[in-house]
């Protein structure tokens, strides 16, 4: 069996083993594989594993031999599912295995929206408390979380893992979803329409799906509805967010900041807004990237791997 994977890189930069692939068949991993490249390393798989190196209905068609295609992620839009069921080819994915550290970098974005650690390490450092006159001094506001309303919007497995941070905080929750559910993470959750949940939360955090539904959800008018002091926290998708009207609510103070992990394009343009606006944090799509939760992915990319060839198939799309 001849296994190739796409992408290997961003899963794997090296703190991880292949080898339970390897048991598997013959394999080989390429770092990064650009479009015009798929066809030429895929010609002789059996098995494909990609991450984000897409899979278009032309691409498999070009592929008589493949007969597997892992997704080496939870979203599996990079594949033409009804082009590989036609030809027969199996598509699985990999759910739920990150909940835990996007929910975690929920909380470290908000975290240092309101006591700006690093902020305040960069002028220790800079020999600011050396020369104070004070035991203690601060460079901007802090804020306390005990009491404040966060607000979840999609209450999915990251969201419930969210709220129940939240509620260890000492916060009040709210929570906008398609469905409500009994739930017990901790405290009592107060259901709320979308409207009355931007209006009435210290702190927005996204959480749910990208769908027609939900495509640029926070815009303009959502975001007037939010309070000035309101935080707004997004580790789900860039496409949920009108990127434009959020940097010139950022810039004209209409919200207090964001907290950002995806963005609509990544990597991002240069020209970007929000690369420049103000109080906006970024990080580059890490939420799903701690070193357990990646381990977990290819736990379950090997055994949804060895579940095909077993003729036990698992988390097929």
């Amino acid at each position: 069996m001849n296994i190739v994977v796409l992408d290997g890189y961003a899963l794997n930069p090296g703190d991880l083993s292949w080898e339970g692939l390897q048991r598997l068949g013959r394999l080989t991993v390429y770092d990064r594989t650009p479009p015009e490249e798929i066809v030429g390393r895929s010609a002789g798989a059996d098995m494909i594993l990609t991450n984000k190196t897409p899979l278009n209905a032309e691409t498999i068609s070009r592929l008589p031999r493949l007969k597997y295609i892992g997704v080496m992620a939870t979203g599996y839009n990079i594949v033409d599912v009804k082009a590989a069921r036609d030809a027969g080819i199996m598509v699985t994915n990999v759910p739920g295995y990150s909940t835990l550290s996007v929910a975690q970098l929920t909380f470290a974005l908000l975290l240092e929206l309101i006591l700006h650690v690093a902020k305040h390490d960069e002028a220790v450092h800079s020999g600011a408390w050396v020369k104070s006159p004070d035991f203690s001094f601060t460079v901007a506001s802090l804020t306390e979380l005990q009491g404040k309303t966060f607000g979840v919007v999609g209450m999915g497995d990251i969201g419930q893992a969210a709220a129940r941070i939240a509620f260890a905080f000492g916060m009040r929750v709210a929570a906008y979803s398609r469905t409500r559910k009994e739930l017990s993470l901790g405290g009592d959750i107060e259901w709320l329409d979308r409207t009355e949940l931007l209006e009435r939360a210290d702190v927005v955090s996204l959480h749910c799906p990208l769908t027609p539904e939900t495509d640029r959800l926070i815009h303009r008018d959502t975001l007037a509805r939010m309070k000035p002091t309101a935080y707004l926290l997004n580790t789900a998708r860039g496409g949920l967010i009108d990127e434009a009207d959020l940097a010139e609510a950022l810039n004209e103070g209409r919200i207090a900041g964001c907290g950002l992990d995806v963005l609509s394009s990544e990597p991002p343009s240069p020209s970007n807004p929000l690369l420049t606006a103000r109080n906006c944090l970024l990080t580059p799509h890490i939420g799903w990237a701690s070193k357990e939760a990646r381990q977990r992915l290819l736990d379950i990319a090997v055994s949804n791997a060895k579940g095909f060839m077993e003729g036990t198939p698992v988390y097929t799309v």
